[in-house]
């Protein structure tokens, strides 16, 4: 016998999407839009990674969703949803998805600290040589600390991360957080923007930055021949384990120099700091050092928290995504699309990673495609 559920959390899906504008034609519209909706959300946390396998997940659970979605002329094909996933503009799409996600999942101020990772990432099967495209650029933000995705920018080229990041900004909510970015977003106006929308910034620091970066790696490489005993200098030292390696990283934080080139035209800066990684795997060592300018104040262990909080984005997010989600495996070639989909990768992802059982990520989806009760747990839809 099915199990009943109540879908509560499916009503408060279709609520928070009831300001997205449905962009399909008035003419032969048979589907609800708020059906289209749950069923994608759905199949691909179950394992759907295209229109064609949403259809078909869809078509082999008729029976469980008719019970619970309205659906009067049945379950949608997958031309349906490919149409529909093609014509829903993105921007208003992760709106909405952003709205229900802080509905059931709230920040908590006591305990979080409330950090934002900004990265980049290429769907590498996306290119289409017909229509002379490259690869889709993604940028992402991910709330390290809630393991939730807060947001996605398309951009058809590496170079227009610097664009697409003001962009994504101005889309998400930053009061409050500590921004984390690598060298690609090392720029005063994504600094200026970050403090305008009263958070705070801490960018990692390379050669793209040249006279800033030559004096923040002169001064903290001047003072580390005496052990920093000249400046207000704080140290942290930890070992990592993880994947047949061994990393002991020392972090060195310290206030920004008074004299520091061009420091005037850096809003709200008032540390710089450094990482040092020195790495052990089998008998190869390798070592590198990783330098960062920040608004955040005088704190070398949250400092160290951000630093490694940072690289969550590519070891949780981009990696599960590659691996978990075969993302880049993907050859859906239109944009829109293929953007949408993207997102909803990424929204399956931040479901599967509240949940608080043995699973790793990969078998949680798996358990989701066999079994529709855990996939209502998921979701937060209760089960009677």
């Amino acid at each position: 016998m099915m199990t009943e559920i109540q879908f509560d959390n499916v009503d408060s899906i279709q609520t928070s999407f009831g300001e997205l504008t449905d962009p399909r034609s008035h003419i032969n519209r048979l589907h609800l839009f708020g059906d289209l909706l749950v069923i994608s959300i759905m199949a691909v946390i179950a394992g759907a990674d295209g229109p064609q396998a949403i259809g078909i997940w869809a078509e082999h659970h008729q029976t469980w969703l008719k019970k619970h979605l309205v659906l009067p002329h049945g379950v949608p094909s997958h031309d349906t949803l490919g149409r529909l996933l093609g014509a829903l503009k993105p921007a208003a799409f992760q709106k909405c998805f952003e709205a229900w996600i802080r509905s059931i999942a709230p920040l908590d101020k006591e305990t979080d600290l409330n950090q934002i990772a900004i990265d980049g990432k290429v769907l590498r099967r996306s290119h289409d040589r017909k229509r002379k495209l490259g690869p889709l650029w993604l940028v992402s933000a991910w709330s390290v600390d809630r393991s939730l995705s807060l947001g996605q920018l398309a951009t058809d080229e590496k170079s227009n991360e610097i664009t697409a990041i003001p962009e994504l900004l101005e889309n998400i909510e930053v009061q409050g957080a500590v921004v984390t970015i690598d060298a690609a977003g090392c720029q005063r106006e994504i600094a200026r923007k970050i403090i305008d929308g009263h958070g705070d910034y801490l960018l990692a620091l390379k050669g793209n930055q040249g006279k800033l970066y030559e004096a923040v790696t002169d001064y903290i490489l001047l003072h580390m021949e005496n052990d920093f005993a000249d400046i207000r200098a704080r140290r942290f030292t930890e070992t990592l384990h993880g994947h047949g390696r061994v990393d002991e990283i020392t972090y060195y934080q310290m206030p920004v120099p008074k004299d520091l080139v061009n420091r005037e035209k850096w809003p709200g800066l008032k540390t710089i700091g450094v990482a040092i990684r020195q790495s052990e795997s089998g008998s190869k060592t390798s070592s590198d050092a990783r330098f960062y300018i920040g608004s955040i104040a005088l704190g070398v262990k949250k400092f160290a928290r951000y630093v490694r909080g940072h690289w969550a984005i590519e070891n949780t997010l981009h990696w599960c995504l590659d691996v978990t989600f075969r993302e880049d495996e993907n050859r859906v070639r239109e944009r829109t699309t293929a953007d949408n989909l993207a997102w909803l990768k990424r929204f399956a992802l931040s479901m599967l990673k509240q949940q608080a059982d043995k699973y790793s990520i990969a078998m949680r989806r798996r358990v989701a495609g066999w079994d529709l009760d855990y996939l209502a747990k998921i979701l937060g839809i209760h089960v009677l």
